[in-house]
């Protein structure tokens, strides 16, 4: 089974692109979503000993969460030190029962990619990229979105420059939606000629 990865900085059009690909039949496990389940699941315990008050009714408090590690990267270590593994996790099973299945491809929608240091797990990575103003304009567009705040999150993502040097495919999609869906069609057809390493990795990381 080949194993993409799906990234991009934040207002970018990955869960578009996302969408488009579930659309083609292709299974995409969005890490987002995984957290938010996490966050009403096993991480809730872990993350009130770490953060005491930060929960309540049995889910994590996103919005007191928020404040408590926004703007500081001590905790925010603490907290990723928290969820990434357990993000992980999910993430293998994913593509455990995929495999299982026997599906051809499969992708991972993961914001930090590369900030978590996964970029060398997969067959091919690809990053939906736009210019800095359409980022903008889309993310102040959002309900409760701040020029601050999408600073501390731009502050805490790699630059969207060094993600799509890292790329082994970029999705720009400043031209709109036919044409993003048209380039991720090429890229496709050209990641299935690639050997299926991938997956061999991560089971790999499994027995240690």
């Amino acid at each position: 089974m080949i194993v993409i990865g799906l990234t991009g900085s934040i207002g970018m059009g990955k869960s578009t692109a996302a969408a488009y690909l579930r659309g083609l039949g292709i299974p995409v496990l969005d890490a987002d979503r995984v957290v938010h389940e996490l966050y009403a699941g096993a991480a809730v315990p872990l993350i009130e000993a770490a953060f005491p008050g930060t929960t309540a009714g049995g889910v994590v408090d996103r919005a007191a969460l928020g404040a408590r590690v926004l703007g500081s990267p001590e905790a925010m270590k603490r907290l990723e030190a928290i969820v990434h593994p357990l993000v992980r996790a999910a993430e293998w099973r994913f593509l455990l029962a995929e495999q299982d299945k026997g599906t051809p491809l499969s992708i991972l929608e993961i914001p930090l990619l590369f900030e978590t240091g996964a970029g060398d797990l997969f067959d091919a990575v690809i990053v939906v990229s736009a210019s800095a103003e359409a980022q903008r304009e889309r993310l102040l567009d959002r309900p409760g979105m701040t020029i601050e705040k999408l600073e501390a999150i731009n502050a805490r993502q790699m630059p969207d420059a060094e993600k799509r040097a890292r790329a082994d495919f970029v999705v720009d999609t400043g031209a709109g939606l036919e044409d993003s869906r048209r380039q991720i069609d090429a890229i496709l057809k050209d990641i299935v000629t690639r050997p299926p390493l991938a997956y061999q990795r991560w089971a790999a990381l499994q027995d240690i």
